[in-house]
Order: C-alpha cells, then sequence, then structure tokens
C-alpha cells in the first residue's frame, strides 16, 4: 500500500544533478516509487541535463524564474501521487541509500512520519563546527517552544503521508518551507521517528547555500508557527493523497521548457 513520492528541488546544480539523480534510480526500495525532479529556474545548465530523465520515468517540471527551494518543494508535491512524501536535495549532501530504513518504520507500523537524524560524529561529515552547533541549537529551540525531542530538526530527510504534508497548507517559497513544515507538524501534535543516516555536509566554497541568517528567520518561523492554531491532520486515508492537486500555470512540464538560450537572456 506504501508508494513513495522523492521530490528533488534543484538550482544551479550543473556538477551534481546526473549524479544525484543516477544515485536515486540506482536505489533497491522496499515499495513503489516515483521521482519528481523540479528545476527552480536554473541558469548554468541544469535544465538541459535533467530533460533527458524524463524518457526515464522521472517527472520533470520547470520553474520559468527562481522563486526558491520552498517554492520548488511545494511544487513538487502538489505534482506527487504518492501515499507519502519525502524531499532530497541534488547536492549529493544525502544518500538515497538511506531512503529504504527510513520506510522500513512505515511499512512495519511504527509511524507514519519518519525523520533521518544527522548524529553528530557518526557517519557524517559537517561543513565546521558553527553549522552544527547553530542546527543543534534551533533544534532546542524547537524542542523547547513544542515539548518535543529531536535530535536534528533541520534534516532534510522528512518522510510525511502526502495528504498530511498538504493539509499543513505551507507558505514559505525560501528555505524556511523546512522550518515550517517541522514546526506545523510538531504544533499539530506529531512525534517523528528518527532513524540514522549518513550526511556528507559541503561549504559555502562548494555552493552551500544557507547561511547564518537562515538561522534568526528558523527562530521567527517558529514563533509565529507556535502562535498559530494548530492544524487538524486528516487520519490516515492514503486514497486522499491521490486526488489531483491543479498546477498553477507558472509550472512547465520538461516538454513545454524554452530553449536555455532564451532563459539566460531573460535572466
Amino acid at each position: 500500500m506504501i508508494r513513495l513520492s522523492i521530490v528533488m528541488p534543484v538550482y544551479n546544480e550543473a556538477s551534481t544533478i546526473t549524479d544525484a539523480i543516477d544515485r536515486v534510480l540506482a536505489v533497491d526500495y522496499p515499495c513503489s516509487v516515483e521521482l519528481i525532479v523540479v528545476d527552480d529556474g536554473s541558469t548554468d545548465g541544469t535544465g538541459r541535463l535533467i530533460r533527458e530523465y524524463g524518457s526515464r520515468g522521472a517527472t520533470v517540471l520547470c520553474h520559468p524564474v527562481n522563486r526558491g527551494k520552498g517554492a520548488a518543494v511545494l511544487t513538487g508535491v502538489r505534482k506527487a501521487t504518492g501515499t507519502h512524501v519525502i524531499i532530497l536535495d541534488a547536492d549529493l549532501e544525502y544518500s538515497p541509500t538511506d531512503i529504504p530504513s527510513m520506510v522500513t518504520p512505515v511499512i512495519e507500523g511504527f509511524s507514519d512520519h519518519v525523520f533521518g537524524s544527522r548524529v553528530f560524529g557518526m557517519n557524517t561529515r559537517f561543513p565546521s563546527y558553527r553549522f552544527a552547533m547553530g542546527g543543534r541549537a534551533t533544534t532546542v529551540a524547537a524542542n523547547l517552544m513544542y515539548d518535543a525531542c529531536l535530535t536534528d530538526m533541520h534534516t532534510c530527510f522528512k518522510l510525511v503521508p502526502l495528504e498530511h504534508f498538504r493539509a499543513l497548507a505551507l507558505a514559505q517559497e525560501g528555505f524556511g518551507l523546512d522550518t515550517e513544515l517541522t514546526a506545523s507538524m510538531l504544533r499539530a501534535g506529531i512525534r517523528p521517528y528518527e532513524v540514522p543516516i549518513t550526511y556528507n555536509g559541503r561549504d559555502l566554497m562548494h555552493g552551500k547555500k544557507i547561511t547564518w541568517r537562515d538561522g534568526f528567520s528558523c527562530i521567527w518561523i517558529l514563533l509565529m508557527v507556535r502562535l498559530r492554531k494548530p492544524v487538524t491532520l486528516p487520519e490516515r486515508a492514503y486514497e486522499l493523497a491521490r486526488v489531483v492537486v491543479p498546477m498553477p500555470q507558472s509550472i512547465m512540464a520538461h516538454d513545454e521548457w524554452p530553449d536555455e538560450e532564451m532563459v539566460n537572456a531573460a535572466t
């Protein structure tokens, strides 16, 4: 009964995107899987590289202009048809080989919400001590605000029932969507099941896009969600996830994309 939708937001990742997608397609999953790649207005040739994967079973979408990682994720979630959804960045920091271990608790009935936790010092490489401790500090803040006990609220690997993801009505279009998703789940009373994963972090010189400013934004979003009325999530009814959600007119399928020269000229 489990079908997993893997949503991969992409922005200017020409150096890693084909490797990232090939790794996803090479994994032996314990359930059926669909891959949705969303190009968020890349200008470095990423769009040209991912078009070929449309003929290999992946769903490929494009934002004509850059709108933010959160916007790309929400576009992918609108298109998803699975029972559960998980986000996977295209920068090779996370390994899709960890996804089966995250699906196992769902299959075995332990939990419908699973986070992949980056355990400090175990199968992980953080770009700096400050980066690692910043993530720890905001995780502690979330735990205090919501009486939770997460070890890694900023993990990219969050496996969530699709109908719950949609019911949360998330609005952040930048990196703040990650915080908004976690905070909204905790506010609704969800306590995710955590499993250890590997992590190979990169620094700013190698394309890392998150900065210290995002840490302050995270605290603000945690506070704002804490003050909201909690969302009442639907019961476990996977057929709800299969309702077709209309795509905005600003989203294009891969066969509708303009030539890359036109995109570059427009930007």
